[in-house]
């Protein structure tokens, strides 16, 4: 049994819907669908999920909400046109939308969330009935009847361990079964939804919960490249790499897997195969717990920005017992996740989401530092980017610290700070934002590209 994803470039619209019922048809184990949203048909298009996004801050704000309303409606009704479906599916979705709104719209959070969760549950409907259309035994089932029962907290789900054994009864079942990506719902009979993106969590999670043989995430990209093609000419394809390679390239801004949806599927051993929808007889990406080593053991490099760290220098830090754990408790306290801690003998920087530092969070948190652990100086940089050099077995190999840091000192980029630790997987590098790009490509051409005869 296999479960197939398709993301949002694979269902953009009626075209894309027939590539992806046709992939579907092509295999008989493909019998587990999980759908995104429709994402944009061309550059200038807007998603379906942001369409909801403004219908619901139209609804939040009070103001009239027919336009945006329409907005959403229009996009179902040219899919539904397209693809010669009988019926008024798109009317149906008008009609689940306002009950939404009626429900929710005085529970903010919970209304963003049952909003945005439509744009997969909508499409999943179309894509059943679509597949009916073609003479299939397939049908909707709602993450709730498949039993995805998460954590009730609004935008950030986990599913709960249970969830997976009622998963499992999905083997049971005959024919195609079309599950909406991106939410669960939870015990109290919430809609709640992943993090952004996360219909591949939902998809990595029907996969473990099936057991499948492997798990498809249809995309629009032949495969995951060492670097991200806008910056790079012709980049390396990566035939095959490790969860541990993908989980670290898709932290540090590989948009073309969730960074969250590895979990699930690591815990069964499922494989993962990224896919082109326009091209699905392109080998694509295959993650997999093991792969073959040769060369350089680099396979991709990436960056990510909007990060901020907190610098602070005490005498004899080293020396004082719980200085760290009094440090992070702090962030704790605050509902501050960090991202990375690197540190001296008499000082430490904790590197943090730009989103979880405000001007006033930050004014408060440095006084608190100062108050209660005694430091001798503290501050904030902002503006701060992670670049990120991948590869199983870097740690063990001679001169690829010599090599990556020789590129960025030869591209004039300014090395912030270095942390690698006791990883064997990545090699981080913080740099000043506006210099990411720079250090990206100054890192692949050393890493990749041979050096002319």
């Amino acid at each position: 049994m296999k479960v197939a994803k398709f993301g949002g470039s694979s269902l953009a619209d009626a075209g894309q819907f027939e590539k992806a019922a046709a992939i579907i048809r092509a295999d008989s184990e493909r019998r587990l669908i999980v759908v995104s949203a429709p994402g944009k048909r061309h550059a200038e298009d807007i998603k379906t999920t942001d369409l909801l996004v403004t219908l619901a801050a139209d609804v939040l704000e009070n103001g009239p909400v027919e336009e945006s309303l329409q907005a959403v409606k229009e996009r179902y009704e040219s899919i539904v046109r397209g693809l010669g479906l009988s019926g008024n599916p798109a009317a149906e979705t008008e009609q689940q939308l306002r009950k939404l709104i009626d429900e929710y719209k005085t529970d903010p959070p919970r209304l963003m969330d049952a909003l945005m969760a439509s744009g997969e549950n909508e499409n999943a409907k179309v894509m059943a009935a679509y597949l009916q259309s073609l003479g299939e035994t397939a049908r909707y089932l709602s993450p709730e009847e498949a039993g995805m029962v998460v954590t009730d907290e609004p935008a950030n789900a986990r599913i709960l361990p249970e969830a997976y054994a009622r998963l499992k009864k999905l083997r049971e079942e005959e024919g195609i079964l079309v599950i909406p990506g991106f939410f669960g719902v939870s015990k109290a009979g919430h809609i709640v939804t992943f993090p952004r993106g996360g219909s591949d969590i939902s998809g990595s999670i029907v996969a473990a919960g099936v057991e499948a043989s492997l798990y498809e995430n249809f995309t629009d990209v032949d495969s995951v490249y060492s670097v991200n093609p806008s910056l790079v000419e012709n980049p390396k394809e990566m035939k095959q790499l490790t969860y541990r390679e993908m989980r670290e390239l898709a932290y540090a801004g590989f948009s073309v897997f969730h960074d969250e949806a590895l979990l699930p599927v690591v815990a069964k051993k499922v494989p993962i195969a990224i896919k082109n929808t326009n091209h699905p007889d392109a080998p694509g990406t295959r993650i997999t717990a093991e792969r073959e080593r040769e060369g350089l053991p680099v396979i991709g490099i990436a960056s990510d920005s909007g990060f901020v760290t907190i610098n602070l220098t005490k005498y004899l830090m080293n020396r004082e017992v719980g200085f760290g754990r009094n440090l992070l408790n702090i962030l704790a306290e605050e509902g501050i996740s960090f991202e990375h801690t690197p540190s001296g003998i008499d000082n430490m920087s904790i590197i943090v989401r730009e989103e979880y530092l405000n001007e006033t969070a930050e004014a408060r948190i440095l006084e608190r530092i100062r108050q209660e652990l005694n430091v001798e100086e503290v501050h904030v940089e902002r503006n701060l980017a992670m670049v990120m050099v991948v590869g199983e077995g870097m740690a063990s190999t001679v001169g690829v610290a010599s090599k990556a840091t020789t590129a960025l000192s030869e591209a004039g980029v300014n090395i912030k700070m270095i942390n690698q630790g006791s990883s064997e997987v990545s090699m981080m590098f913080g740099v000043n934002a506006q210099d990411a790009d720079l250090a990206v490509k100054s890192l692949y051409k050393a890493c990749f590209e041979k050096e002319p005869v």
